[in-house]
């Protein structure tokens, strides 16, 4: 198996190279390992080789490659995972992997579990295009082990549940089985949730860095810092992340849909059409409120992610207001210096 088949690459991702970059084969087929301010690495049928590029490339992302190094273009995605980035007031989207086949929700079973974190993740798992897992790990040190198990189930509502320990290597045949040859594996979770060491665990070496983490409070430091594609060596690929404290979601009310499908469906039995569900009469999520089927935590949840892009897309809509009157500002602008430059010419002896 060459280094271009170890990470990922199959007979359909070559056909779509074949449709998209046709002609003389002067475009070399590759796929982006790890990708950092305009540096890539890159796995290719030569080998693994780093590109200084200024295309906006991510991990994940297959590249054509011309003479020369050249980026000379990707093909489309088939998912992307981002989120909005941290403190920007227009809202721009940071992209954090490509071309993800299945995004496993990390969980670490030695900390209390945040149904909140949880489901803020599946949604962006969803609306990222990939199929979302949730992956416990290490059941070695939990004393709830059967509790917190059974909670995590509840909480994903149909999504499939992998619990797995890198210590004993408990769940990682029942995990690697999961992700088929050409697939791509991303991990997704706080620091320390124990994502190296379940890719070190999957591979069977200690290629990831991995830290210690706090008794206290479970957190642990950054042992990852930036996304990395890792070949589990049968053509299968897990891609690491640097541990995420929160994430702003980007767009991602297909995704809301799919967590929360229970609670919209309450929407449809509410009496009035544009009901605000707070205390209009025949409201149907408050009644599930009052009668215990709606878990007033899950839906406060709900409502905090629902503003959450309600926000993001007015703030969307206000910056592409300024763009619109600017760019009317300067057509405008140009007409009256081509009518004075006009009728200077005219009065031109």
């Amino acid at each position: 198996m060459n280094t271009l088949e170890q990470y990922g690459f199959t007979d359909r991702i070559g056909g779509l190279f074949s449709f998209h970059f046709p002609g003389p084969p002067l475009a070399e087929p590759a796929r982006v390992i790890r990708a950092d301010r305009g540096r890539l690495l890159v796995a290719s049928r030569r080998g693994i080789v780093h590109l200084d590029d200024g295309m906006p490339l991510v991990t994940g992302d297959w590249a054509a490659i011309g003479p020369g190094g050249t980026v000379l273009g990707c093909l489309p995605r088939s998912s992307l995972l981002q989120r909005k980035r941290a403190y920007d007031p227009l809202s721009e989207a940071q992209a954090l992997g490509a071309n993800i086949d299945l995004l496993g929700v990390v969980v670490p079973l030695d900390r209390p579990l945040s149904a909140n974190r949880l489901e803020r993740t599946l949604v962006a798992a969803w609306d990222s295009g990939s199929i979302p897992l949730v992956i416990l790990t290490k059941a070695d040190l939990s004393t709830r082990f059967d509790g917190v198990v059974a909670e995590t189930v509840q909480r994903a509502r149909g999504v499939e549940v992998f619990t797995t320990s890198a210590e004993d290597l408990d769940g990682l045949e029942d995990l690697r089985g999961r992700i088929g040859t050409g697939q791509t594996l991303a991990l997704l979770g706080p620091s320390g949730a124990g994502k190296s060491s379940l890719i070190n665990a999957l591979v069977g070496d200690h290629r990831q860095g991995t830290g210690e983490v706090r008794a206290g409070d479970g957190r642990g430091r950054h042992t990852t810092t930036a996304r990395e594609l890792v070949p589990l060596g049968d053509g299968s690929v897990v891609m690491d992340t640097p541990g995420l404290r929160g994430f702003a979601l980007w767009d991602a009310e297909a995704g809301l849909s799919e967590v929360f499908g229970d609670v919209e469906e309450l929407f449809d039995d509410c009496r009035f059409r544009d009901c605000a569900h707070d205390r209009e009469p025949g409201c149907a999520v408050q009644a599930a409120l009052v009668a215990g089927t709606l878990e007033e935590r899950r839906w406060l949840s709900y409502r905090k992610m629902e503003r959450e892009l309600a926000s993001l897309h007015r703030r969307q809509d206000a910056a592409g207001q300024r763009r619109h009157a600017r760019s009317f500002q300067r057509v405008a602008r140009d007409a009256v210096l081509a009518k004075d430059h006009r009728n200077r010419f005219r009065e031109a002896p």
